[in-house]
């Protein structure tokens, strides 16, 4: 297979001079962010058409693939019930269908079964449907649900009685799905989204049954590096309305019980002041970085007295345990901590009797606290799994301290075994000295050598950290001789939040140094070579494989770029698209020439030069809010104008979807089986 067999797709040139800091970057492809223009969909069909001359003879393989990872999963699954104000509710799919059934049972789960929504039957007729936000009014009568039917995150709020099953005339255009009630069950709030750059600007106040144009505006986000939401706090005793950007939050609470009433900001947003609220006893709980606590600390005020020079320390900053997220009970208060890249579980008992962390066994894992809306209750539930065990919902009781396993996740076919996989983790040494994590996993009958392929995986951004969790799917890679890793690169918190800001800003080499590095200590100690190594990542990640390809191509057999974030520079000068001056303390403003060069140097789309490149497989979707589809698709053009090699590329454009892929349970699966057959063709697997 080569690509010089086939014509390829070849985007036409026109040159766009774009200036700023006294420097001219010429992009020649600018013209296709025209979204409306037919010539830019002509091009992207003619992508799309080469990509399946490409991978054509992988048709079958991809069938086949796809058959086996669905044929894992149990189809007529549901999931463990949640109790929350008198009822239990259970998610469930049937046989064969795509969607989830949205149910309920009065007071047992032996009570007959109250539909709430078939996703099945509103899905009908849409090529992607998503039902998203559900909440439940007070008094269990009403819910409000959104939905969106083009993959760009604008959701319509809508509104049903529970007991006759009609829905409500209103409907609320481009909000973010959710909403609040208040106890009252009439009022309700929603934050709507700026239709050009869809942040979450604004909150609304609305009466159910009324003309949404009549919707009370109660808060409005200026700023426009800020999103806002709104909530109600555990406690059901305030609505909640929060505001936040990479490095700054603020709040303002009100009575529940007086939802006409005003709000009242918690403490003034500072710059690098950080905090999040919950509601117990009079008191708020200040999930908080006050006084430089980088990895964050816990502290507490009165319900009358919340400016921040009155809280006070309950759990003191510590340099290394990060504090990320906290769950209060009657009686016990429930920590989640970071601690040498491992998450714990910590249980305190507000009496001070008892302060303990829950056992964790594994070299590598991931466990969480799950949805827990019950506020008084001795039992917990939380999750378990590990790149060798799949998951598990476990409710624990902190009284006695048994726990019950409610559900271990079935990987159906009888094939599956976890003593037949075995996981570590290693230690990299990056180029300054720096030990970066990697999570492996593989069959324990793999032979390890220069010739195993392995597949790397990367994101590194936002403090988003990736942990060592199970997939059923990746089996089909393990089982055909597979390594599967994780580089735990800068850029995420896998090792507190001095891991995050050392990989964003002025810091953000690091993420592409620590992911090169990371490849090659796998090459190295010869847990793959050059020629079977491949690197996978998405959105971020997909700039992360954009930008490692400039740097190190020779590294790599095989990229797999989902939905990429490829053009940084351009996209972060234009503030009327979604991820830019939200995104200004993450990356950068471009619009300072220091991180304007900064940027440049390693903006995957503006540093695409004349040598060899890797095979590499470009996915995204036409609706995508998060990342544009122009994006990859500028980049493909320019890497195929450049590249001196022979090697595969091709660019695949869901026509349908948005930055999240399919809508469809069984049609994402296809997505991987896609991308799997894609690399395990290179390493000569063609068939089941």
């Amino acid at each position: 297979m080569s690509e010089i067999k086939i014509d390829k797709p070849i985007a036409k040139k026109i040159k766009k001079e774009l200036d700023i800091h006294g420097d001219v970057r010429i992009d020649n492809y600018y013209w296709l962010n025209e979204k409306e223009n037919p010539e830019v969909i002509d091009y992207l069909n003619a992508e799309n058409e080469y990509y399946n001359k490409i991978t054509g003879h992988t048709n079958q393989f991809q069938e086949d693939l796809f058959e086996e990872i669905k044929s894992r999963i149990k189809e007529d699954d549901e999931s463990v019930p949640y109790k929350k104000n008198g009822y239990f509710y259970i998610t469930r799919y049937e046989l064969g269908n795509q969607y989830p059934i949205y149910t309920r049972k009065k007071k047992s789960l032996k009570a007959e079964e109250e539909i709430l929504f078939n996703v099945n039957e509103m899905a009908k007729g849409y090529s992607y449907y998503n039902l998203a936000g559900l909440s439940i009014s007070l008094n269990n009568k009403y819910v409000a649900y959104g939905v969106d039917t083009v993959s760009r995150r604008q959701y319509t709020l809508q509104f049903k009685n529970l007991e006759t099953g009609e829905l409500f005339p209103e409907k609320i255009e481009n909000t973010t799905g959710g909403a609040t009630w208040s106890p009252d069950n009439k009022t309700v709030f929603y934050t709507q989204k700026n239709p050009t750059t869809l942040r979450s600007e604004k909150i609304f106040r609305h009466i159910l049954g009324t003309d949404p144009s009549e919707d009370v505006e109660v808060y409005h986000e200026n700023e426009e590096s800020f999103n806002t939401h709104v909530y109600r706090t555990k406690s059901d005793k305030y609505i909640v309305i929060g505001s936040y950007s990479t490095v700054s939050t603020e709040y303002r609470f009100l009575d529940a019980d007086k939802p006409l009433g005003d709000f009242k900001i918690f403490q003034p947003r500072e710059r690098d002041l950080e905090y999040s609220i919950a509601h117990y006893n009079g008191y708020f709980y200040i999930l908080t970085n006050k006084d430089n606590a980088t990895n964050f600390k816990l502290m507490k005020t009165s319900s009358s007295e919340t400016l921040k020079e009155n809280w006070v320390d309950v759990i003191p900053h510590r340099e290394d345990v990060l504090l990320e997220d906290i769950s209060i009970f009657k009686d016990f208060l429930i920590v989640e901590e970071r601690n040498n890249g491992l998450n714990k579980i910590r249980i305190i008992k507000w009496d001070k009797s008892e302060d303990y962390y829950l056992p964790f066994e594994e070299e590598t894992y991931s466990a969480g606290v799950y949805f827990n809306p019950e506020f008084d209750t001795n039992v917990i539930r939380y999750g378990y799994n590990s790149m060798t065990t799949p998951s598990s919902v476990i409710d624990f009781n902190v009284d006695d301290k048994s726990k019950e396993i409610k559900k271990e996740q079935q990987v159906l076919g009888g094939k599956f075994n976890k003593e037949n996989y075995k996981s570590k983790r290693l230690w990299a040494t990056a180029r300054d000295g720096v030990k970066i994590p990697i999570s492996l996993v593989c069959k324990k009958t793999t032979v390890i050598s220069k010739n195993t392929p392995l597949l790397l995986y990367g994101y590194g951004s936002y403090g988003h950290t990736l942990d060592a969790g199970f997939s059923s799917s990746r089996l089909s890679l393990l089982d055909r001789g597979f390594v599967f890793a994780i580089a735990h690169v800068r850029g995420s918190e896998y090792l507190g939040r001095n891991w995050y800001e050392n990989g964003k800003l002025l810091n953000k080499l690091n993420t592409f140094y620590d992911f090169i590095d990371c490849s090659k200590f796998l090459i190295e100690h010869k847990y793959t070579s050059n020629k079977h190594l491949y690197a996978s990542g998405g959105s971020a990640g997909g700039l992360l494989m954009g930008a490692i390809i400039n740097m190190n191509p020779e590294l790599y057999n095989g990229i797999l770029a989902s939905v990429p974030f490829v053009d940084v520079v351009t996209t972060m000068l234009d503030d009327t698209i979604p991820l830019t001056t939200g995104e200004y303390d993450e990356w950068g403003n471009p619009n300072e020439k220091e991180y304007y060069n900064y940027m440049k140097s390693y903006s995957p789309y503006d540093n695409v030069k004349e040598q060899d490149y890797p095979n590499m497989l470009v996915t995204t979707g036409l609706h995508d809010s998060q990342v544009q589809y122009f994006e990859p698709a500028k980049w493909v053009a320019k890497l195929r104008e450049l590249k001196t090699d022979k090697n595969i590329l091709v660019m695949h454009t869901d026509m349908e979807a948005g930055h999240g892929g399919a809508s469809g349970r069984f049609d994402s699966l296809k997505e991987v089986a896609r991308d799997y057959s894609f690399i395990l063709d290179l390493e000569g697997i063609k068939s089941i």
